[in-house]
């Protein structure tokens, strides 16, 4: 039992109002199911290898299966973040997820969209990008083929800025197009210029080293083993067990 996770009481008094209501038959113990699911995802397990004190390992995967399909794990994860996130500066990166040699195949069926995976130098990988707020808290995510370059996480992201002063970024996206869309939104651009012998590097370097926790969000997700390598095969699924982390370090 001491080596087992278990949700706190104040943490599942956070999470209860963004459970599925109950309709006839009476609901399973939440606090065991919860502390289940964080725990098999975290330690990549699979899910018939879960210890018996969270209840039935079907009831455990049923439950995760279900709550997934309903977008509950999202809901709670943009539910606290936006109670609590602060969003002065924000920052946005991206960071490689390998793929597991099980997950790896590319063969499409008809009007598959795909798995989200393509060869990079390190092997098979997902790629997943992420705005923070300026302590480094994961606001908005989402997951494309490993090959997808900063330019078209930053295209994408753009949308889904909150109202924020500072823009934190690398030099990979110092791109007119990009700082003229950030001053557009009334957000300030800090961003390292591409090197050059003829024209000096104008950023502000004592605001840009907070972006170090940004880069630390990245080494924490890659903690929880299902997210450091991916195990699932759908898309889908394996983005919910990384808002399930990004909700257990970050926000609960």
């Amino acid at each position: 039992m001491s080596g087992l996770f278990w949700l706190t009481d104040e943490q599942m008094e956070r999470l209860r109002p963004f459970f599925p209501k109950s309709h006839g038959k009476p609901r399973v113990d939440d606090h065991n199911l919860l502390s289940g699911m964080i725990f098999v995802n975290r330690n990549g397990l699979r899910w018939r290898a879960a210890p018996r004190e969270y209840g039935s390992h079907k009831t455990l995967y049923n439950c995760w299966k279900r709550w997934r399909g309903m977008g509950v794990i999202m809901q709670i994860m943009d539910g606290l973040s936006a109670a609590k996130a602060e969003t002065q500066t924000i920052m946005i990166d991206a960071t490689y997820l390998k793929t597991h040699r099980t997950v790896s195949s590319l063969r499409l069926k008809n009007g598959d969209p795909g798995r989200l995976i393509e060869w990079t130098k390190d092997g098979m990988s997902t790629r997943l990008h992420a705005i923070t707020d300026q302590n480094g808290r994961s606001l908005s995510l989402f997951i494309t083929a490993g090959q997808v370059s900063d330019y078209t996480d930053s295209s994408a992201l753009l949308d889904s800025l909150p109202a924020a002063q500072w823009m934190l970024e690398n030099r990979g996206n110092d791109a007119n197009w990009f700082k003229e869309a950030l001053k557009k939104k009334c957000i300030k651009p800090c961003i390292p210029e591409r090197k050059s012998p003829n024209k000096p590097l104008k950023y502000d370097k004592r605001k840009y080293k907070r972006r170090n926790r940004i880069e630390i969000m990245c080494g924490r997700f890659k903690d929880w083993r299902r997210v450091a390598t991916r195990y699932d095969r759908c898309p889908n699924v394996f983005f919910s067990t990384i808002d399930l982390a990004t909700t257990v370090i970050f926000w609960i």
